[in-house]
């Protein structure tokens, strides 16, 4: 990707006459490169700067506090001074209209109530999920099956993550924040405070900088979507890697089909061209394989024929 990283930017703000247009663009560059960087003026920048604010309230709790956060789903629970990225602390929220997780979650770190952390956390939460939406319909429009859409949006859920970085202890060397991975969900989108760090491996194997502008997103493809697509999409392998003396703040709305929800290859995408790729799956169970069997080519290994 390289220099080719800084041409990824899309604007949706303004009207939707380039809508077809535009479609096409990030379905080209979600089957290039699995990512791109995005504007979206529906979420303004004090809320931006809202949300930091209050996440670093969050993370300078008392590790005793924040440990009370337990769930029994995968990738949600606190984590924190973990051997394997001790760098990185974070929090996964369930984002589901039917419970208040947000208050929830803030009744629990703050017994005493802390409206201001839980008003900002369900707004950014809920604009990032309206994203999400647009987005995806942009995908399924752009490979003519819109008609599916809907239903996909009604068996979709979404995890809202919290992140922090430490800097490295030395100050002179880089270290790394967070391993190489591919997300497993389907669609992930984040925000990241004036620290950069993520770096993406490109199609020649190197991982380069991921230089983002101010109030952009970042949108990445995960195992799921690239799954349902065929193949056709790319599932961005990514990391975080720390340098100099500032923390890094980051947040994310990564989106996912429900428990129970079967993620299948439409036959529109399947042609001789094309041909299939991956089985029929449930995301609760993949990600409790992968859980257990950690690796690059879990995908393949689970679904793939």
């Amino acid at each position: 990707m390289g220099s080719e990283a800084q041409m990824l930017h899309f604007d949706f703000s303004g009207d939707d006459e380039r809508w077809k247009e535009m479609s096409a663009k990030i379905r080209d560059a979600l089957e290039t490169h699995g990512c791109f960087l995005v504007f979206y003026d529906k979420i303004p920048v004090r809320l931006r700067e809202d949300m930091f604010m209050a996440m670093n309230t969050l993370f300078d709790l008392p590790e005793e506090t924040k440990n009370k956060y337990v769930s029994p789903r995968p990738y949600r629970s606190y984590l924190g001074n973990s051997p394997i990225v001790p760098l990185h602390e974070s929090f996964g929220i369930d984002n589901e209209p039917e419970i208040d997780a947000a208050q929830a979650f803030t009744n629990l770190m703050w017994p005493d109530g802390n409206p201001c952390f839980c008003e900002t956390l369900r707004s950014m939460s809920s604009k990032m999920l309206e994203l999400n939406h647009t987005i995806l319909k942009m995908v399924f429009e752009s490979f003519g099956v819109e008609k599916l859409y809907d239903s996909h949006k009604q068996g979709s859920t979404s995890v809202f993550r919290l992140m922090k970085y430490r800097p490295p202890i030395d100050k002179e060397a880089a270290a790394m924040g967070l391993v190489p991975h591919t997300d497993k969900n389907a669609l992930t989108i984040l925000c990241q405070n004036d620290v950069q760090g993520l770096q993406v491996l490109n199609n020649d194997g190197v991982y380069v900088p991921l230089m983002v502008p101010d109030n952009a997103f970042i949108v990445l493809i995960g195992d799921s979507l690239k799954a349902w697509s065929n193949g056709r999409l790319k599932a961005a392998k990514h990391r975080v890697v720390m340098s100099g003396e500032k923390e890094r703040y980051s947040f994310g709305l990564f989106s996912m089909p429900k428990e129970g929800v079967i993620t299948e290859v439409p036959n529109e995408l399947v042609d001789e061209h094309h041909p299939l790729l991956y089985r029929p799956f449930k995301f609760t169970e993949f990600m409790s394989y992968f859980s257990g069997n950690i690796s690059d080519d879990a995908l393949e290994i689970y679904a793939g024929l």
